[in-house]
């Protein structure tokens, strides 16, 4: 006998119902930030990344001033190296913990407070102090700052968030030092007035960060340096000062995309964090050795040494990116 529910036995059990399992609903895709976010994101990286070298063009001012040697003048370098290191290995795990916010807040905060230390610096430990504070800003900056604009831009735009991170990095780089360069030629004081002015980058750069709904968690050079050098050529060393820039800028963006095609995606300040600590590793430790031997044989040997060592090293980089490449995913 035939029920409504189905097919009943010979001992009259109760009509049995058979029922599918509905589908699993796929959760709703993630609402992309507006495009315009992506880009003002990278601007507390820029702000910060200018304070990196910021100083660099006023050093000669406080050698007159101050009185340091060049070996001195290294190791105020090497103090950012420090900081920036030590705050690699932290930031980037508090970024993926914590979220961006907590970590870039703090960040712009230092960045402020060491403009204002370099502005009423009169010795060399007050540099050594700003120094090793613009060292913490900077590897929070790389590690969460430049992860918010990843995260900012999306799986769909990564390719763009990854191009805008890597920009706004070498922007950075290279705006402190020409802002710093200009202003001190206009303005008196020049080693106090530059710096109050440039307290604007960070300050509209945390007013950025306050509103931004962040979601949680090259050979070339070298040879134009030495030639630079050998030669006392401006243009000879403003070649070699594009060169490098140009190398840094494509080495941080095959860096960023490399990252962003392999790591997982709950762990790219972490990644950032690896990646900026290797590169920053020799950034410290070959300048204050060839600022040292600059001093005991003089800036040409210095100088060619710096720029030997370099260019074996870029040679050792080509053969493991041209090894390893091929095992490599490429992003989509």
């Amino acid at each position: 006998m035939d029920g409504p529910g189905g097919t009943v036995g010979d001992l009259g059990a109760a009509p049995v119902e058979r029922r599918t399992a509905p589908a699993p609903v796929a959760p709703p895709p993630a609402a992309e930030a507006p495009l315009w976010w992506v880009w003002l994101a990278a601007w507390p990286v820029t702000a910060v990344f200018a304070l990196s070298n910021a100083a660099t063009p006023l050093y000669v001012l406080w050698q007159r001033d101050i009185g340091f040697s060049k070996g001195a003048l290294t190791v105020v370098f090497a103090f950012s190296i420090v900081g920036l290191l030590g705050s690699l290995l932290v930031c980037g795990v508090l970024s993926d913990r914590l979220g961006r916010k907590p970590v870039l807040l703090p960040a712009l905060g230092l960045a402020l407070v060491a403009r204002a230390v370099f502005a009423t610096a009169s010795s060399v430990t007050a540099l050594i102090v700003a120094r090793l504070l613009t060292g913490v800003a900077v590897g929070a900056a790389v590690s969460a700052g430049m992860a918010a604009v990843t995260d900012m831009a999306g799986e769909r735009r990564r390719r763009l968030g990854a191009l805008l991170a890597s920009c706004a990095m070498v922007l950075g780089a290279g705006l402190g030092p020409f802002l710093s360069g200009l202003l001190s030629e206009a303005l008196p004081a020049p080693t106090v007035t530059v710096f109050l002015v440039e307290m604007a980058l960070p300050a509209t750069a945390l007013l950025v960060m306050v509103r931004m709904p962040a979601p949680r968690p090259a050979a070339s050079a070298t040879v134009a340096l030495v030639g630079a050098v050998h030669a006392s050529s401006v243009v000879a060393l403003l070649s070699a000062a594009v060169l490098a820039g140009a190398g840094q800028g494509m080495g941080q963006l095959g860096g960023l995309s490399l990252l962003s095609a392999t790591v997982a995606p709950h762990r790219p300040a972490e990644a950032n964090s690896a990646l900026n600590m290797g590169g920053y590793l020799l950034a410290g430790s070959l300048p204050v050795a060839a600022g040292f031997l600059s001093d005991a044989a003089g800036l040409t040997t210095g100088a060619t040494v710096f720029a030997g060592v370099l260019a074996a090293l870029a040679a050792v980089g080509g053969l493991v990116v041209v090894t390893v490449g091929c095992r490599v995913p490429e992003i989509s």
